[in-house]
């Protein structure tokens, strides 16, 4: 008897645990507003919608990288980002929070500890790329009631985020929790998370085209901490901006296992809230700038931030950076910078191939207190002059008389970087990080549970009506490869004002279809009245010579059923016509 009724304990325990953890209707200890704070474990998110094998249904990938091979293998959520760091100033990946979900283009930051969108009651916010969240809408939504771990309204109700960032932009909210998820690619199920619904935003972040912010930093609001403190993901995450010209990327959240020529850091979690690496030196031309390490050192020490454009040295690090640089452009002509309004160093006659700007601009490593080194491209320390054909600046500024070292994205361009939180430190990896979605794959792992909110899995990188049965609607083929898709579209704008754009244009469809620019091309244009016709291409993404069912489809519906917002000045299009075409036979 006594047994039976110690086992009837225990079941309950267990049960109380499991209803607890599952269901997580409240905040608990994870709503603190603090900045401070680190915890244990991961999940993934890339840049092309596409399955592990790209074009057909049977045949086998190279795997280059996987999930962690740890004892305990926990799934990862795949998911692209789009935009270009120049461009657009950041990277934003794709967020669907509530139910039925709501989509969000997030900027992704490892310098913000929270994660927030415009709240629809928000009468101070700007007008981004998706409508507003609406709570009313979600029937998984609640508000953070106020409690001990978080910061009050004045009506001392509910939990409220103030954040307010180097360029003076701020936000403010209340927090709330719903089921967030990842896409359809990803292994990792929606899970139930607490973020920011904004009521006021100021200065950049009011008028960005991004809706608002995925934070990736370290703290109790932080999205990677929340994940992981549930026990759904292992404690790390990696990003991969796209280079010079490309943009677009990946992201990881979780474990991977890092290949065998990363480079690493020691990354101190005690040293700083943000990220850090131990930057010990800087060489220029395999010259070593005379420089003494505690340089690298001093208040926050050396920090990475991917919501941070460019990067920025102490005063005399710069100066013996801009030096050494200086000293080795012989062929070079120093120009004026494209803004007057600031003093770029420029120079002209590089040319614009950027794959030969090794041949005019040397090479610089970063060497880490471990003796390791990162070889840094020219593209990781170079913008591209926006008036001069052929001309470069550096991208790397004097950090005013802040000793801190921050490194931005510019630096980290076509390199993988793993950010390992369970260990402490921070590799490096060089590659395309554009086509990184070709040689990431992740296998084992069960797919999401579908929404429940139609019994469609919404959580998709396609609108939220289409599902991947639909194919048959579109007219998708089942056997042949897809070698590409066309469609003709009259857009109300007159032609001779459209064709001092079309670039422009054309990287917005790239980014609206979640493709690389490089995928699309203009067949035709021609004026039509006071409109204007084009005719579009999209093509397989580099190296690969097909296009997925998968992708063809998201493309397909989002043209198809008028899910492209295009800038204001190209007015409203209309779809005439779209065309698949399949591969050409080898």
């Amino acid at each position: 008897m006594a047994r039976l009724i110690q086992l009837t304990i225990l079941f309950i325990q267990f049960y109380y645990y499991y209803y607890i953890t599952t269901t997580a209707h409240g905040l608990s200890s994870n709503g603190t507003t603090f900045l401070l704070d680190s915890s244990r474990s991961a999940m993934i998110l890339p840049l092309f919608l596409s399955p592990p094998n790209p074009c057909t249904k049977f045949s086998s990938t190279r795997r280059l990288l996987q999930r962690s091979n740890g004892n305990n293998a926990l799934p990862n959520a795949r998911m692209r980002l789009h935009d270009d760091l120049l461009i657009n100033g950041y990277y934003t990946t794709r967020l669907w929070i509530g139910t039925p979900p709501q989509r969000f283009a997030l900027i992704v930051d490892t310098g913000s500890s929270v994660t927030y969108v415009p709240c629809s009651s928000c009468e101070q916010c700007g007008r981004h790329q998706d409508p507003k969240f609406q709570p009313d809408l979600s029937s998984t939504y609640q508000s953070v009631k106020c409690n001990i771990d978080c910061n009050c309204d004045d009506e001392k109700q509910q939990c409220v985020y103030e954040r307010q960032y180097a360029e003076m932009s701020t936000s403010s909210g209340v927090l709330g929790e719903d089921i967030i998820s990842f896409g359809n690619l990803s292994a990792l199920a929606p899970q139930r998370a607490v973020f920011g619904c904004e009521n006021m935003e100021t200065g950049d972040l009011y008028s960005q085209h991004a809706d608002g912010i995925m934070g990736l930093g370290r703290g109790d609001l932080s999205i990677v901490d929340h994940l992981v403190d549930k026990g759904v993901i292992n404690d790390s995450f990696s990003l991969c901006y796209g280079g010079m010209g490309i943009g677009g990327g990946a992201m990881v959240l979780g474990g991977i296992s890092p290949p065998s020529n990363m480079v690493f850091s020691q990354s101190d979690p005690v040293r700083s809230p943000y990220y850090n690496i131990d930057l010990k030196e800087i060489h220029v031309a395999g010259k070593p700038l005379p420089l003494n390490p505690t340089v690298f050192d001093g208040k926050h020490g050396t920090i990475l931030d991917s919501g941070t454009t460019y990067a920025y040295l102490p005063e005399a690090a710069f100066v013996s950076f801009k030096d050494a640089i200086m000293k080795e452009l012989h062929s070079l002509k120093p120009i004026r910078g494209p803004d007057p309004n600031y003093n770029d160093i420029c120079f002209s006659g590089a040319g614009s191939d950027i794959s030969q700007l090794s041949s005019s601009f040397p090479a610089v490593e970063m060497v880490f207190g471990n003796g390791q080194k990162l070889l840094l491209s020219p593209e990781n320390y170079l913008f591209r002059h926006s008036k001069v054909h052929g001309a470069y600046c550096l991208g790397i500024f004097q950090n005013g008389k802040d000793p801190t070292t921050l490194l931005g994205g510019i630096v980290v361009r076509n390199t993988l970087v793993l950010y390992d939180r369970e260990n402490s430190k921070i590799g490096f990896w060089k590659t395309n990080c554009s086509e990184l979605w070709e040689r990431l794959h992740v296998d084992g792992a069960p797919p999401p549970a579908p929404s429940s909110s139609n019994g469609n899995n919404s959580n998709t990188e396609m609108p939220p009506s289409m599902a991947p049965g639909d194919q048959k609607h579109y007219g998708l083929p089942d056997e042949k490869k897809i070698g590409k898709i066309t469609f003709e579209m009259m857009l109300n704008v007159n032609y001779s004002d459209l064709k001092l754009h079309i670039s422009e244009l054309a990287e917005s469809i790239a980014q609206e279809l979640g493709i690389n620019i490089s995928q699309v091309y203009i067949l035709n244009s021609m004026e039509k009245g006071n409109a204007s016709y084009i005719e579009w291409a999209v093509v397989p993404s580099g190296s690969a010579d097909c296009i997925s069912n998968v992708t063809a489809l998201s493309i397909i519906a989002r043209v198809a059923e008028y899910h492209m917002h295009l800038p204001d000045t190209f007015g409203s299009y209309h779809l005439i016509n779209w065309e698949i075409k399949a591969s050409a036979k080898r």
